[in-house]
């Protein structure tokens, strides 16, 4: 049976380029949420970003003029944290990461060493230092195994783009030749995994993003309905280079709340 908007009873939907472009909400987010509350709705907020914890991005959004709430948010480091977490063996691990993914790691009763652990875990930080990659190398190279919160190869700044956390753990795969096991999008386990919070089935569950080969590909792999919006990094005339479509495309969510 095809599936249209009204057929969705929880929602997925990426943060930046969706919701909030440059701090400021994208015309017709603020009626989304709004919209959603009004006939509630689970949903989740979702990022790839690792740096921050769910009370951060709380407060960020709310800058922006967005109500949501801690327990609406989901990022890769969450995602990873809750992964690792229903993995069975010693709950140990190195981790180059920013408050996001150390809380989240710790909550998931995690515990943080350099002293043989069981996982060296990568996520954001502005600080990468060459002490901690070499540790994480050696590390690696003595059995930890190596986990990564998400592949985005650089991430954006005031002053320009910086690496991310794909470029960094290229770097340590050069140096052991191990390659990480990736939780975020576009592995459609951070949307299972959102799923799952929420108690949400596939069958009636939406994933709304603004990139084809991470937001659009993961919601297809985990069986979703998936709209992309215009309003972010895919253009129209760049759909078509994909083998795949999405179930819906819209130019900005603000099409989305008279469909629901």
């Amino acid at each position: 049976m095809k599936r249209s908007a009204r057929d969705i009873e929880c929602w997925l939907v990426d943060m930046d380029g969706v919701l909030v472009h440059d701090e400021h909400p994208i015309p017709g987010a603020i009626e989304l949420l709004n919209r959603w509350v009004d006939t509630s709705r689970r949903f989740l907020v979702l990022t790839n970003n690792s740096t921050f914890t769910p009370r951060d991005l709380s407060a960020r959004l709310a800058r922006s003029g967005l109500n949501v709430p801690e327990e609406n948010l989901w990022t890769s480091a969450l995602a990873t944290a809750a992964f690792l977490g229903g993995q069975p063996g010693e709950k140990s691990a190195f981790v180059i990461g920013e408050a996001g993914l150390t809380t989240a790691m710790h909550e998931a009763g995690f515990v943080m060493t350099e002293t043989d652990p069981a996982y060296v875990v990568l996520g954001e930080t502005r600080n990468y230092s060459f002490e901690s990659i070499t540790k994480a190398i050696r590390l690696i190279n003595d059995g930890a195994r190596f986990i990564a919160t998400n592949p985005d190869t650089t991430g954006p700044t005031p002053h320009g783009l910086v690496p991310a956390t794909g470029a960094v753990s290229a770097m340590i795969t050069a140096a052991t030749n191990r390659v990480p096991y990736v939780v975020g999008k576009p592995n459609p386990m951070m949307f299972r995994s959102a799923m799952n919070r929420i108690e949400a089935h596939s069958e009636t569950t939406a994933m709304i993003g603004d990139r084809m080969d991470t937001d659009i590909v993961a919601g297809i792999e985990a069986g979703l309905f998936t709209v992309l919006v215009l309003s972010g990094v895919t253009q129209a005339d760049q759909i078509e280079t994909f083998p795949y479509r999405p179930s819906q495309v819209l130019d900005s969510v603000a099409d989305l709340v008279p469909l629901i």
